[in-house]
């Protein structure tokens, strides 16, 4: 085969029309062409390597014919129009054409910008007939406007630029075709992701944004080498990718995993790409039952699961959804919550003082009752408002209310600090310090009062901004406290520059803290290295009076966990709090629990 036929070939595979579900858009222009020339059949017929594929049709059921001997493979070939006023008087006479009945036959090419020939826009009769110079016209306008819907498709953003894949848009338009024209059949939609879609942003700033589309394009190959010249490939997003299948359900994971494994054998200039992690999901889809974008997601989630579980390609889960959604769900309610007035309240767990045994400071924790869905656990619902905009309102919330309540105390004559947790994304904003010191200006609640808590990860990954408005906080006189200390960077150096007062050992490390001598071993050398660089160390999630009396030899300055008290209301806690007996030695009395 020629290399210019090998170019042709090429270009019509990148264009993404054969074997594609009819289209309106086609389809339109062929009824045009079956009125304008009165005859009974027309056709957008692409000429393939050896077949005639009819993208749109008029006046016939099947979708192909053989090329050989077929009148549009000659228009594809020569690129100029084509009349046989009678196939049976002509070379046609044994041609599939001819032995169908058809007699007439009238092409004109359908030619791209750079010169290579799809194949043609044709009308068929069955009876000889002759052709005018306008109706040649006419063909060739009809032909002009077949290419013209082709670059419109492109125009209008159906193709993906790195790769010359068709996008999400098409994936949805051809989903949507296929569902009027095949309601109710089975397909699996397979969705491949090249690396985890939470690390994206981070590869781009890494490695710039032509990183990614060399990976695509390396990809896009790697696919369709795996898939064969047949599959529809779609890019659907950033080193995204879907494709429909059929079959058995044993089989079409066969297929994904085997789709996986060529994944993993991706090169990039050569090289191993930075951050490769392919993962193929599937989802089982009844035609015209579910939403093309509904679709994909489906498959995204099934990747999601195929990643967490690391197997690499699996099933979509209902029951993974639904935690999924949930997710989504809370996310959205969330913002309602923010202006509710019964939703979110603030609880207050005692720390309290291990030489003294006096309760010296409160930590404020946010509580969320959802109106159907009832309590939802902060470590559900934190995690997902700090990756949203949200994160600023949710901060915002915590600090004017627990302000206002540690101003009430103040103004009452209790010595006691109130701690706050902020989101690390809170210090990247500029006028965080200046709300701040407002929210305690208009409370008239000095600032030693307070006190921020920071997870170790969050402190440590900031920035330079992040650092001045904590080292301007702590100049100002407030407290700055490692919350979790251990779970994140788990290196006791990075106490040498995070800027902070208190360390709090994270609970994990306190949990049968008097059972292993490991676990205090290695307490002991966090609390002498936090002491010895000018830190108080308090304990978190204290449960059993045995831990309490390791701690205290151990020289832990506070402690905190439900051997003093659970989370309380305002009132329970300046209730607790003012009580004869409020010190580590007492445990809580059943009235002290929310």
């Amino acid at each position: 085969m020629s290399n210019s036929e090998e170019a042709r070939l090429s270009v019509l595979r990148q264009l993404n029309l054969l074997d594609t579900p009819p289209s309106e858009s086609f389809d339109r222009i062929t009824r045009l062409a079956s009125l304008l020339f009165d005859l009974p059949i027309a056709a957008v017929s692409l000429t393939d390597r050896d077949r005639q594929w009819f993208k749109s049709r008029v006046g016939v059921d099947h979708r192909e014919i053989p090329r050989f001997k077929a009148c549009c493979g000659d228009v594809a070939d020569n690129s100029s129009v084509l009349v046989i006023n009678d196939l049976l008087a002509s070379h046609y006479h044994d041609s599939h054409l001819a032995e169908s009945g058809i007699r007439f036959y009238a092409g004109a090419p359908l030619v791209t910008h750079d010169g290579h020939t799809l194949g043609a826009m044709c009308v068929l009769g069955t009876e000889p007939r002759q052709v005018t110079d306008q109706e040649r016209g006419i063909l060739k306008d009809l032909a002009a406007m077949v290419m013209a819907q082709v670059d419109l498709q492109h125009a209008v953003g159906r193709v993906e630029p790195s790769t010359g894949l068709p996008n999400y848009l098409s994936f949805v338009e051809d989903l949507n075709d296929l569902a009027r024209d095949l309601p109710d059949s089975q397909r699996y939609v397979l969705g491949t992701e090249l690396v985890d879609l939470e690390q994206i942003n981070a590869l781009q700033r890494v490695m710039g944004p032509a990183y990614l589309d060399a990976l695509s394009q390396t990809a896009a190959r790697r696919i369709r080498k795996a898939l064969g010249e047949q599959a529809k490939i779609y890019h659907v997003g950033p080193c995204q990718f879907a494709h429909l299948e059929t079959g058995d359900r044993a089989d079409i994971l066969v297929r994904a995993v085997n789709l996986r494994k060529s994944l993993l054998e991706v090169t990039v200039n050569g090289s191993a790409p930075f951050m490769l992690r392919p993962v193929v999901g599937v989802a089982p889809v009844q035609l015209g039952r579910t939403q093309p974008d509904a679709v994909l997601r489906l498959a995204h989630t099934a990747c999601r699961d195929a990643r967490d579980n690391e197997t690499g390609a699996g099933f979509y889960s209902r029951s993974s959804d639904n935690r999924y959604q949930r997710r989504f769900s809370l996310i959205s309610d969330f913002q309602e919550a923010l202006q509710s007035e019964d939703q979110l309240h603030l609880a207050y767990q005692p720390r309290v003082d291990m030489t003294s045994g006096r309760c010296v400071s409160a930590e404020a924790l946010i509580r969320w009752q959802h109106p159907t869905v009832g309590n939802v656990s902060p470590a559900e619902f934190i995690p997902l408002v700090e990756n949203t905009t949200m994160a600023r309102d949710l901060t915002d919330w915590v600090m004017r209310n627990a302000i206002r309540q540690a101003a009430a105390w103040y103004h009452q004559g209790l010595q006691l600090r109130v701690s706050l947790n902020i989101a690390a994304a809170n210090l990247e904003e500029g006028d965080f310090t200046e709300r701040l010191l407002g929210y305690l200006g208009s409370e008239g609640l000095p600032l030693r009062a307070v006190e921020l808590e920071l997870t170790e990860s969050g402190l440590i990954s900031n920035g330079q901004a992040a650092r001045r408005q904590l080292e301007e906080l702590m100049a100002r006189g407030v407290k700055i406290a490692i919350d979790d200390f251990g779970t994140g960077y788990s290196s006791l150096a990075y106490l040498q520059t995070i800027p902070a007062h208190v360390v709090k050992i994270d609970r994990s490390f306190i949990t049968g803290l008097n059972q292993h001598q490991r676990s205090q071993t290695l307490v002991s050398a966090m609390i002498a290295m936090a002491h010895e660089l000018g830190y108080s160390v308090v304990a978190e999630g204290v449960e059993t009076e045995e831990a309490k009396q390791v701690l205290h030899s151990l020289g832990c300055d506070e402690i905190q966990g439900y051997l003093i008290a659970r989370p309380f209301t305002s009132t329970e806690f300046t209730r607790w709090f003012m009580a004869p007996i409020n010190t580590v030695t007492a445990r809580p009395s059943s009235r002290q629990s929310l």
